[in-house]
């Protein structure tokens, strides 16, 4: 009832893409200032924000993309310019946002969409469930995408003790390099998005 190889490869491939490490200094620069108990609600909030997107998509990604006339490259360049301006933010130190609604949507977007429920995830979990086999290839299939996400929120929960460590001054600098690390994915999946585009056309 539980194939190991789909497992495996779907885990793999997500955990490459969704790249719980590459998140870390980015959700600290996203997080920075707010009380730990805030943080680690706002890890929670971005994984599941991310689960609801990735299972939303898992159980019916073609249909809606099919629906709206929405194809993937498209998917990924929108996605590319939304990370895009969060990364200007952080780069040119403009992450505030009003009182009221910051730590809802800083944990919503851009932390669980598009960072981790991003295009790439997607399409792997759209195709990872077209190809399942039976039973035991969608419990693999279903079973990886909630690994993947527990290892996200492990990942970014204690995490948060490097700010202890590093202080304000090294909180602005992970900013920084959040915002540089950010705006090359972003670029690369614009980049991707309209190499899709060409080659299709």
């Amino acid at each position: 009832m539980f194939d190991i190889a789909v497992f495996g490869s779907l885990f793999l491939t997500l955990f490459v893409i969704m790249d719980p490490p590459g998140i870390t200094p980015i959700f600290l620069a996203l997080t920075a200032g707010r009380p730990a108990k805030v943080q680690r609600r706002m890890a929670l909030q971005a994984v599941t924000v991310a689960f609801g997107v990735i299972a939303v998509f898992g159980l019916l990604g073609q249909q809606i993309l099919d629906y709206l006339h929405v194809s993937v490259p498209a998917l990924m360049i929108a996605g590319g310019l939304l990370l895009l301006l969060i990364a200007l933010d952080l780069l040119t130190g403009k992450t505030d946002e009003p009182t009221q609604t910051k730590d809802v949507n800083v944990a919503l977007v851009p932390l669980g969409m598009p960072l981790l429920a991003g295009p790439g995830a997607i399409v792997s979990v759209i195709l990872a469930v077209q190809n399942a086999d039976g039973a035991a290839g969608r419990i693999s299939v279903w079973s990886a995408i909630v690994a993947m996400h527990v290892v996200l929120w492990v990942t970014m929960r204690y995490s948060l003790l490097i700010i202890r460590v590093i202080k304000d001054g090294g909180v602005v600098l992970v900013t920084r390099l959040a915002g540089m690390m950010l705006s090359a994915i972003a670029v690369q999946q614009i980049i991707n998005g309209v190499t899709q585009v060409v080659q299709n056309s």
